[in-house]
């Protein structure tokens, strides 16, 4: 588990790990990042409670530098990856390794299901367990078991994921994805089970969330400068989204000042269509009660939070294509430290 600045979730998270009922002895593995919340000394407060748990340093609070030293200080031949701001249901892990068994997969993952606890955080949740939020993926939306192209956070066999070598560290977001490439390429299978399920608390404030969001469409981007045609077609979708809007501007600005008109301006009117569409659909889905959404507020937020998710997404990929990842971080779990971040 990387940690960093999770103080108001890491003892749910560490409890919910702790109290999986397996066939077999247990332990957990906490890389602390350099965390300025009073988190590590949670941490060490746990720690000190319950012999099960180990703590390692991840003073780069860099994820795969975090995950693989905490997979190399552990000693049993499943790893089960859990992340302090989420929560694993009863039973997760006993179904994921029954399910390694039954399938010989290398790595098992289930549904990310988001939930919030004031109205912000609950649109963002509304927005991550909705197609329209995330693009549809099975980990977010559901879908039938079967193999898959990734998993969300992961059960996995030590010995298929010490074979491909572990985590990349040289990727900051993603690396979960690039992992499962690896294996899928090493002739592994990579299984969604959607009877597992993880709670998981998204970004609680508009800035942490655009912030997130940004960082993680450039990883997205430097993914698909390095492995191409492997990514699926639905990452393009947000950047999509940006270059319409910005042809859209263009197309307003040019019609107000009179450059276009009459019958070339009405063919060029038509950009403002698929805009069209996409605002009826996030305001279709924010008025819904389905996922939540039953106060004002909660329909309000998620009519910021859909097109924030988006556009941030689609910048940052923008920006990746352009000029790679290079040192992008995630700061949305910090104030004005640029510092990677879980």
């Amino acid at each position: 588990m990387p940690v960093l600045n999770e103080a108001d979730y890491l003892e749910n998270a560490v409890i919910s790990a702790l109290e999986q009922d397996v066939d077999g002895p247990t332990e957990l593995i906490l890389a602390l990042g350099p965390s300025s919340d009073g988190t590590n000394e949670i941490a060490r407060k746990i720690a000190d409670r319950d012999a099960r748990v180990q703590l390692v340093n991840n003073p780069e609070a860099d994820i795969p530098k975090g995950l693989n030293a905490a997979i190399r200080a552990s000693m049993y031949p499943t790893i089960v990856r859990v992340d302090a701001h989420s929560e694993l249901a009863p039973g997760y892990t006993k179904r994921a390794v029954e399910t390694l068994a039954r399938t010989g997969a290398a790595n098992v993952g289930g549904i990310m299901h988001a939930e919030g606890r004031k109205p912000f955080q609950r649109a963002v949740a509304r927005a991550y367990n909705s197609p329209l939020g995330l693009g549809g993926g099975a980990y977010h939306s559901g879908g039938p078991e079967g193999e898959a192209e990734s998993a969300y956070l992961g059960v996995m066999r030590r010995e298929a994921i010490e074979r491909v070598g572990l985590f990349d560290e040289s990727i900051r977001r993603g690396e979960d994805w690039e992992l499962n490439l690896r294996l899928r390429q090493a002739g592994y299978t990579v299984w969604f089970d959607p009877q597992l399920s993880v709670t998981y608390w998204p970004r609680e404030s508009w800035t942490r969330l655009a912030r997130q969001f940004f960082a993680t469409g450039t990883w997205r981007a430097e993914l698909v400068r390095r492995f191409g045609r492997r990514n699926s077609i639905r990452f393009f979708a947000p950047p999509a989204l940006l270059l319409l809007l910005f042809v859209a501007a263009i197309v307003g600005a040019l019609q107000l000042t009179g450059v276009l008109s009459g019958v070339i301006s009405l063919i060029a009117s038509l950009v403002y269509l698929p805009l069209a569409l996409y605002a009826v659909l996030i305001i279709g889905m924010a008025l819904t009660t389905k996922g939540g959404g039953s106060t004002l507020a909660d329909k309000l937020w998620t009519m910021a939070v859909v097109p924030t998710m988006h556009v941030s997404w689609g910048a940052g990929f923008l920006a990746g294509t352009i000029r790679g990842a290079g040192e992008t971080v995630d700061t949305s779990r910090l104030d004005g430290r640029n510092t990677p971040l879980p």
